[in-house]
């Protein structure tokens, strides 16, 4: 059981500093550098990966031995910067196929790879992977993908909740990354579709994305067992969200995969007490509404996060993007204690209630076809 200690309200956060960024294109990312283990050539995966980062020009290291050395540095801000602008191809350790449940979003997640190419303030791997912040892609693919089918029917979301039955054994591909964003590297998330869609099975991939590439995946055969969410926010907010494609792109990408066919989510957050953040967060449920008009068929979810932090996160973050004015002041949120005795800050009681009840009635006022799952 959780208990609380409310503090003082949050302050609204200052204006941004300038305008909203027109819309650009979807960007691809481009690693300064790759890491190559040698357990990873020994990969089908692996070496297909190295062969597309030499294809573009990336600079290679074939690494002599498994470990990824080198990273550390006294200076957080250096280590973060150069971690940030590599990329290691690596097998993933018999741990990862392990799986573990991820409420509220699907039974189980799985992991095509960890650590994510953005630069978001308040990115929510801070405090939770360990060492400097690499992308590391997994060359075991095979064996990933083959280790699922020994957790159908099993779960506690939606294999065993009425009100989502109906998607089947769920697996979430993107809770310590962010699977579009190293798509053009790594090729996992095109196969890992291609698997859900040839799995003859009551089952759904899910990953959600800040990113907009979504060409190689609209002629995949994807069945409708993949459900792509977009992460989206308030104008105001994404000022927060370094290195990703702007909200205009995502959107355009959304009615793009809606169109192809698959079922698509909006994930709002982390929803944060911009100025005007009412008008804010209802001017994004418009343009999504728009950006979704007329798709036939349209399958279409919604999920609401809040922003929380923990005193290890913060710590992280403030390292990382010294300069940010993300509100991390404790006096202004409300101090949670999970079931195993570790501390979470989120906003006070009325500040959320007022939050959800003006997300829910925009979403039933403008998005009425949106299935909201949870909100946290």
């Amino acid at each position: 059981m959780e208990t609380a200690q409310t503090l003082a309200p949050p302050p609204a956060l200052a204006p941004p500093s300038s305008a909203p960024s027109p819309a650009r294109p979807a960007r691809l990312w481009r690693p300064r550098r790759v890491l190559v283990t040698p357990a990873a050539l020994e990969h089908t995966h692996g070496r297909a990966m190295l062969a597309r980062a030499e294809a573009q020009g990336i600079p290679v290291e074939r690494l002599a031995a498994n470990r990824l050395t080198g990273l550390r540095h006294a200076d957080p801000r250096r280590a973060y910067v150069e971690a940030k602008a590599t990329l290691a191809l690596v097998v993933a350790p018999p741990t990862k196929l392990r799986l573990q449940p991820i409420p509220p979003s699907a039974d189980w997640r799985f992991d095509l790879a960890e650590g994510c190419p953005a630069h978001c303030q308040y990115c929510y791997l801070a405090g939770s992977l360990s060492g400097p912040p690499v992308t590391r892609a997994y060359a075991n693919l095979d064996a990933i993908l083959g280790n699922l089918e020994a957790y159908l029917g099993q779960g506690a979301v939606t294999s065993a909740q009425a009100e989502r039955a109906q998607e089947g054994t769920t697996f979430e591909a993107s809770c310590y990354t962010d699977p579009l964003g190293i798509e053009h590297l790594t090729g996992s998330l095109s196969a890992a579709i291609r698997h859900f869609g040839a799995w003859e099975a009551p089952v759904q991939l899910r990953f959600t994305t800040k990113f907009a590439a979504v060409e190689p995946l609209l002629d995949l055969p994807h069945r409708r067992r993949t459900r792509i969410r977009f992460s989206v926010n308030a104008r105001a907010a994404t000022r927060y969200e370094g290195g990703t494609a702007s909200l205009d792109a995502r959107l355009g990408a959304m009615r793009a995969v809606a169109l192809a066919g698959y079922p698509v989510g909006l994930t709002i957050a982390p929803i944060l007490p911009v100025p005007d953040w009412e008008a804010g967060y209802a001017a994004l449920i418009r343009e999504a509404a728009e950006a979704l008009a007329d798709v036939p068929d349209l399958d279409l979810t919604a999920e609401l996060i809040t922003h929380r932090f923990t005193p290890g996160s913060k710590q992280v973050l403030q390292g990382w993007y010294p300069g940010s004015d993300l509100p991390l002041d404790e006096a202004g949120r409300t101090k949670k204690l999970t079931k195993f005795g570790s501390v979470k800050y989120v906003f006070p009681k009325d500040v959320m209630g007022a939050m959800r009840a003006t997300l829910f009635a925009a979403l039933a006022r403008d998005l009425p076809a949106a299935r909201i799952l949870y909100w946290t």
